[in-house]
């Protein structure tokens, strides 16, 4: 049953992850990706204090027998693990939202879902056993990558290199979070990540963004949206749904987001695609699923009996 909630959980981040590209896209029209980040990680993770309060006060009037253990803020666990997702998650999140100004919503959520493939190239260099047929899904995704971003001058457009090293901080921040969600309270994690993720955006907003109060009011559905839909609840499900879902069966589910994505620029921002751009999207996503189908033949490693937090 908790395998079904972990997936349930990913899936509903994958479609707000999908529709959040077309408010990414529209943020970018008032304000400047840094300044978009310190509002869309700071405000995110504001709104997780009071879930955390609640689910404490819940988790405090059940029998002491039935209550879950709460990791405690001084945990260094927590902290250091806080900290080091809230820094892939800033770097990613800057690099794509930096990208997005320089290419579609469509190909920057094809693009960000490549974590998929290089997700299983890290867990071989963490000495990790990866099947066989992985590495043909792994052989396949450059070529649709360079169906959908390379020119015939074999030259990657600006916003699709940035969005390519999303890719890579994003599948750091995959692995980061297996390992954090399973020792510390997830939503404690979820809220250090993402309040660190908008300290790290001020400094680069202050030096080369020019910020502005109405741009900002200007900006506000994009940004409400965001901070409140895709960091805070989508980014919260992740955490959840990876507590009882591997990395790699993850990463299948939440690659998802690059069909949301691609629909919902078609339909809210009049996006379209070259055919070759439609061929590099269905073998990146194929390389996708073929990538992550050999995990039912390995014997995972099991996980802890004992969860903390919600």
């Amino acid at each position: 049953m908790k395998k079904y909630k972990g997936q349930i959980a990913l899936l509903g981040a994958a479609i707000i992850w999908g529709s959040a590209f077309i408010f990414q896209k529209m943020g970018m029209d008032h304000i400047g990706p840094f300044t978009f980040g310190i509002l869309r990680f700071t405000l995110g993770s504001l709104a997780l204090l009071p879930v955390i309060w609640i689910t404490k006060k819940i988790n405090d009037k059940k029998p002491v027998e039935t209550r879950k253990e709460i990791t405690p803020w001084k945990d260094k666990t927590l902290l250091v693990g806080g900290f080091l997702c809230g820094l892939a998650s800033f770097v990613a999140g800057s690099l794509q939202q930096v990208g997005i100004v320089y290419t579609t919503a469509g190909k920057a959520g094809f693009i960000t879902s490549m974590d998929i493939v290089i997700v299983p190239i890290f867990m071989l260099l963490l000495k990790q056993k990866i099947a066989k047929a992985t590495w043909l899904g792994i052989a396949i995704a450059p070529v649709g990558l360079w169906l959908l971003s390379i020119t015939d001058g074999f030259t990657i457009a600006r916003g699709d290199a940035f969005v390519m090293g999303c890719a890579v901080a994003y599948s750091f921040q995959i692995l980061l979070i297996d390992h954090y969600s399973e020792r510390v309270d997830v939503l404690k994690l979820s809220f250090i990540q993402f309040f660190l993720s908008g300290i790290f955006s001020i400094l680069p907003a202050i030096l080369i963004e020019t910020i502005e109060i109405q741009a900002i009011i200007d900006c506000a559905v994009p940004i409400l949206y965001v901070a409140f839909l895709e960091v805070s609840v989508a980014f919260t499900l992740q955490v959840i749904g990876q507590k009882y879902t591997s990395a790699a069966s993850a990463t299948i589910i939440m690659s998802l987001e690059s069909v949301f994505a691609v629909l919902c620029g078609t339909l809210f921002l009049g996006e379209s695609m070259t055919g070759r751009e439609t061929a590099g999207c269905i073998i990146m996503f194929a390389a996708f699923i073929i990538t992550q189908l050999p995990e039912m033949d390995l014997k995972l490693p099991q996980r802890k009996s004992k969860q903390n937090g919600s």
